[in-house]
């Protein structure tokens, strides 16, 4: 076999490790990655703009001597502007107008200083809006585990790709559940991280519903990375406090014995799959095996039906601002035909919103937030869900409708009951594969903890891995 093949399951730490003991150059392992996502990528669509002579120039440059010096790596196409690179957005307008980004953003330019080398772009929904990814401007991304299911979203390429082996990591974003969701439906690690704990700059503010990192293989690589790269900006608004040691410290680390809410049923009273309720009680035998207690128990909050509307307030107005930035960037207004009507209808119920009526959304998701963190205040320690309440589901389940814009939106709504609590809530939650199917599904976990505490995650998270190893599955693409 030759090297694509060699390393196509390791993950980065093990890539990087290869790098650092001379073994394999970081032109190989580049080289390797560029061979998997010709050859592989046509079958998948994740990978909607190819870097592949950046990419190997700057592999035989004088790359920074970082954590993961000279591994292949894959950007989102979604807010992360990596300098003289093309950025679409999953927008239509952006990339039939040929839009390039002037400079990295921060996070961009921490993940070149840790050493990583862009391959390409990943694809995604239309500002990230929806929890699969098919875009009108790029067309559909397939699931690995089955071409004819969703990779989730909206970092649904970002997870194609990883879970196909393209790339060992790759870049993510989660502003509902958009780094979870195809972390389950790809069979990953994905880490939602606590609001503020790695900086937006310069372009976007710590203090909506937005963060980013990365999907995975592996705890130690998502942990590796968090090193690397959390931290505030310049001019940050919302700054996590530091850990206490390194993430990577965490992997492996005791965590004690730990009180465990589970929330296995839906929290509105909606339909769940069966195969997600059998996951979360699965993994909830699991970590009763190490000595943790769980018990059936979740913040009474999340029964509130007013949260879901709360959410979409925030939505609404977080995606006009989207098509007004992109307005901006293309130096005209944005019409109808410039966005896909799901967005274009999310971002009008956004303009017959007040001020004061936005003020009040706001207030009452203050509210929200400290009920939510109150739980954890308590005396809990994680909370235990499905991270989905479907498995996989087809493409095109989840589809523009021209006659009713909304309707996708009211859809993915019923999927991904158990995420965006804590996108409002700022608190860490990862999803892992620790379940799949009859028929070969991957269906993911969720745990959250109090805000700031990646380490517990990181623990607990290291324990399942240990005692329900995921890394010699691999998807049949």
């Amino acid at each position: 076999m030759g090297i694509a093949d060699d390393t196509r399951w390791l993950d980065a730490t093990a890539q990087a490790e290869l790098v650092r003991t001379g073994e394999v150059s970081p032109t190989e392992l580049v080289e390797a990655a560029i061979e998997r996502v010709e050859r592989i990528d046509p079958a998948l669509n994740s990978v909607i703009h190819r870097r592949f002579d950046k990419a190997r120039e700057e592999a035989t440059g004088p790359l920074p001597n970082g954590p993961f010096r000279g591994v292949p790596f894959l950007l989102k196409d979604l807010w992360a502007a990596s300098a003289g690179d093309p950025i679409a957005n999953g927008n239509v307008a952006l990339k039939e107008a040929g839009y390039v980004a002037a400079a990295d953003t921060t996070l961009v330019a921490r993940y070149r200083a840790a050493g990583l080398v862009f391959v390409g772009r990943t694809n995604t929904p239309e500002f990230g809006s929806l929890p699969t990814t098919e875009p009108l401007a790029y067309g559909a991304t397939h699931n690995p585990w089955a071409l004819d299911r969703s990779p989730g979203g909206s970092s649904g390429g970002s997870a194609a790709a990883v879970a196909a082996g393209l790339v060992p990591f790759a870049h993510a974003s989660d502003g509902g559940g958009s780094i979870r969701i195809p972390a389950s439906a790809c069979g990953l690690v994905g880490l939602k991280v606590s609001q503020g704990r790695i900086t937006l700059g310069p372009l976007r503010d710590e203090s909506g519903l937005g963060v980013e990192h990365c999907v995975s293989r592996s705890v130690r690589d998502t942990a590796a990375l968090l090193d690397a790269t959390h931290g505030p900006g310049v001019g940050d608004t919302v700054t996590a406090p530091p850990p206490s040691r390194p993430y990577l410290a965490e992997v492996g680390a005791d965590p004690g014995r730990l009180r465990i809410g589970l929330l296995a049923t839906h929290p509105l009273g909606g339909a769940v799959d069966p195969a997600c309720t059998q996951a979360a009680r699965e993994a909830a035998t699991l970590l009763e095996g190490f000595g943790h207690h769980v018990e059936e128990a979740h913040p009474d909050v999340l029964d509130d039906p007013s949260l879901t509307a709360r959410f979409g307030a925030l939505w609404a107005a977080n995606m006009d601002l989207a098509i007004r930035r992109i307005a901006a960037q293309l130096g005209r207004p944005l019409t109808e035909a410039d966005v896909e009507p799901v967005n274009w209808a999310t971002a009008e119920r956004a303009a017959t919103t007040s001020a004061t009526d936005y003020a009040e959304a706001l207030a009452a998701v203050g509210q929200m937030r400290r009920r939510l963190h109150q739980w954890w205040a308590d005396g809990w320690d994680l909370l235990l869900t499905p991270t989905l309440a479907v498995r996989p589901w087809p493409l095109g389940d989840i589809a523009n409708d021209a006659e009713q814009p909304l309707a996708p939106m009211f859809k993915a709504g019923a999927y991904v009951a158990f995420t965006p609590a804590f996108n409002t809530s700022g608190q860490p939650a990862i999803s892992l594969p620790l379940h799949w199917t009859d028929d070969g599904l991957p269906v993911g976990v969720q745990l959250v903890a109090a805000y700031a505490r990646e380490d517990v995650l990181l623990r607990v998270a290291s324990q399942l891995e240990q005692s329900a190893p995921w890394s010699t599955r691999t998807p049949p693409v």
